[in-house]
């Protein structure tokens, strides 16, 4: 038997050179997630890739959620100037000081949003966009109409590094929409996952 009739069809872009792509992409990127911490950390590390390859962060990110308290949001929102001038100095992290200032002001954000809408879940799953909005399955998009209205949204809440694209990418990453290529094995398992989710606030 060949290599290649052993290996299940994935989407272009999981590198079967990369063990930690190849498991971030069979078992996480797409899957519904209702997590606050994990919401939060999806957002900040998508913001932190903006400019960037997605690996760079993935293989980065065990020192952001040690550096991060895990994104814990309440331990992040009191994180200050001094904790910022420190990150700057680890070279397990990408040392950007927007980007790390910019997450400690989204943490503090995020429990403005905790606080009106009880879970960070509960706000981003209203975003997820109608079945009329949705392109064909396989369709590339870097961004959509619910895309720039997560952005808008959040934007106005004074949360920073959340533009359309990567508004986009966090509702890939969360499973709001199945972005998986419709011959890769994990879109019908992506699938069946969002029709049987229930959905936060609903």
């Amino acid at each position: 038997m060949t290599d290649a009739a052993q290996s299940p069809i994935r989407c272009f872009w999981a590198s079967p050179d990369d063990a930690l792509y190849l498991h971030y992409h069979d078992h996480e990127w797409g899957r519904p997630v209702t997590s606050d911490s994990r919401l939060f950390e999806k957002i900040c590390l998508e913001g932190f890739q903006s400019g960037l390859a997605w690996i760079t962060v993935l293989r980065k990110r065990e020192r952001f959620r040690e550096v991060f308290h895990g994104f814990d949001i309440d331990k992040v929102a009191a994180m200050t100037e001094e904790d910022v001038e420190r990150l700057l100095t680890d070279t397990g992290i990408i040392r950007h000081r927007g980007k790390i200032v910019s997450t400690i002001n989204n943490a503090r954000r995020a429990l403005e949003l905790r606080k009106e809408f009880g879970s960070l879940a509960a706000y981003f799953w209203r975003f997820e966009p109608p079945a009329e909005e949705l392109p064909p399955p396989g369709t590339v998009m870097a961004q959509t109409e619910a895309s720039k209205r997560m952005s808008k949204d959040l934007r106005k809440r004074g949360f920073s590094f959340v533009g359309p694209t990567t508004a986009y990418a966090l509702m890939q990453a969360m499973g709001m929409v199945n972005d998986h290529a419709p011959d890769c094995f994990c879109y019908g398992e992506v699938e069946a996952e969002r029709q049987a989710f229930k959905r936060p606030g609903r």
